[in-house]
């Protein structure tokens, strides 16, 4: 009896210290911070998704939210920040999946700190976006050879090194053998942009065209929304800071009817760790 006894004492202990450890692997899942907007959040999910850290519901793509969530064995808490937003947050949380953009503007270096990074996907190529009907416009046909050119090109490719990758698949000398570039001379275009790589890129549009006595405004924000409405108010030519499938979500959401002009370059996004420095934590 006492034998018995004994044997399911230790049998119960084992049982209780099987379901106290899972208990603390279930309870003891980290923070991984993610954009709030659609598509972006979509694109960190995806990366988490491709390391195996979760599966998404069958159908989740480029606009996939933590609720498409299927499967979350890690049992990893969400935070979603708004994407300028990250890098203050890092510290706070276990990792934070960041675009490069607010990454290099953090001093992060894509290449080398990400512990994990998607692909160059032209998919999310940053682009230059107008008010439809504008497409025509000999200013922003100068415009858009400009941030076409070879030196735009070799300029991304040496300044950022791989961290942004231009996407003009043959780049020009930066200016448009059909247009009268006398007849724009004395022009001015405004452009918003994201300061960091956005408006460092425009700069070096900015001397192309100030040989041809073209000036081109550059309006720095650090902001995902005005941007886009002050170029469709009017009050702005241009924008340069989204991707594709961002804009068309931003027009279906707010009515706005912006256009992409150019695909110019790729910000991959990437996994960074805050309290965590490496990805081992999060399997353990």
């Amino acid at each position: 009896m006492k034998k018995l006894v004994k044997t399911l004492v230790t049998t119960a202990l084992v049982l209780t210290l099987a379901v106290s450890l899972t208990a603390c692997k279930k309870s003891g899942g980290l923070t991984i911070a993610v954009p709030n907007d659609t598509t972006n959040e979509a694109r960190a999910l995806l990366l988490l998704q491709e390391q195996g850290y979760i599966t998404l519901k069958d159908g989740a793509g480029i606009t996939a939210t933590i609720q498409d969530i299927q499967d979350n064995p890690y049992d990893i808490t969400f935070k979603e920040v708004e994407a300028a937003q990250l890098p203050n947050v890092l510290q706070d949380v276990d990792y934070a999946v960041i675009n490069s953009n607010y990454a290099i503007e953090a001093n992060l270096n894509p290449m080398s700190d990400a512990l994990a990074i998607e692909g160059s996907s032209s998919a999310y190529s940053n682009i230059l976006a107008i008010k439809e009907g504008n497409e025509t416009s000999d200013a922003i046909k100068a415009l858009v050879a400009a941030l076409e050119s070879q030196k735009v090109a070799d300029f991304i490719t040496e300044k950022y090194e791989g961290a942004v990758v231009s996407t003009v698949d043959a780049p020009t000398d930066g200016f448009d053998a059909s247009l009268d570039y006398a007849g724009l001379a004395g022009t001015t275009i405004s452009v918003a942009a994201s300061p960091t790589p956005h408006a460092e890129i425009l700069k070096v549009a900015q001397e192309i065209l100030a040989e041809k006595d073209i000036t081109l405004e550059i309006v720095e924000y650090t902001d995902y929304v005005q941007p886009n409405n002050v170029v469709e108010s009017g009050e702005l030519d241009a924008n340069y800071f989204q991707h594709t499938p961002y804009l068309d979500d931003f027009n279906a959401e707010n009515g706005t009817h912006l256009v992409s002009a150019s695909a110019i370059h790729v910000e991959p996004i990437g996994l960074y760790g805050g309290k965590q420095t490496s990805l081992d934590a999060i399997t353990k």
